[in-house]
């Protein structure tokens, strides 16, 4: 899952805690004392979706549909992709709005760490929340990251099989999406 699935599993707890969600994949390493504990929370929560979701079979099953050549870079299109679906689905919606509005004054007054120091800006001032919810959207931004990886774009060469295995892809996020909704939306949200 990406930034808009994390904001939407994460939306219960406090700021800090949806912060820590959003930031997470910034952070390395276990030490998370320089985070204050809901924060800390939110990132290990963030971890604990991840790796729910990447041994789901929806996950596996998409992996495998994946071209050879690209099939390691899989994930990271992924990700994507199921945020293309949460953003298509809930458009419109009150409760998304604010969501959205919710996760960008937060990444606008706190600072990302590392690597997403740069991006963070970038995502809210082109409203990279909103726009997952254009399928060509999501496709350029999947080929975007691939243009940050060193050696030839082989998210770019996702795109393509994408297009093709929507159909698909979108089977599989209505299996997933449930399912991690019940199992993950409500942990760890009492900070």
């Amino acid at each position: 899952m990406n930034f808009l699935a994390h904001a939407w599993l994460a939306r219960a707890g406090s700021d800090d805690f949806l912060y820590g969600n959003l930031i997470a994949d910034g952070v390395k390493g276990r030490d998370l004392s320089v985070w204050s504990d809901a924060t800390a929370l939110g990132i290990r929560h963030h971890r604990r979706v991840d790796a729910w979701v990447d041994s789901h079979s929806c996950v596996a099953g998409a992996r495998r549909r994946a071209p050879t050549a690209q099939r390691r870079y899989a994930g990271i299109a992924l990700d994507m992709v199921w945020d293309h679906f949460l953003a298509r689905d809930m458009a419109g919606r009150q409760d998304h709005e604010q969501l959205i509005e919710r996760c960008y004054q937060l990444l606008s007054t706190r600072p990302a760490p590392n690597r997403l120091a740069g991006m963070m800006p970038l995502l809210v001032k082109h409203d990279w929340l909103r726009g997952y919810a254009d399928f060509e959207f999501t496709c350029r931004a999947v080929a975007g990251i691939g243009r940050r990886l060193s050696g030839p774009n082989q998210l770019a060469a996702l795109v393509p099989w994408l297009h093709d295995d929507y159909p698909r892809l979108e089977q599989d996020f209505q299996s997933l999406w449930p399912a991690l909704f019940e199992a993950l939306s409500r942990q760890d949200t009492a900070l």
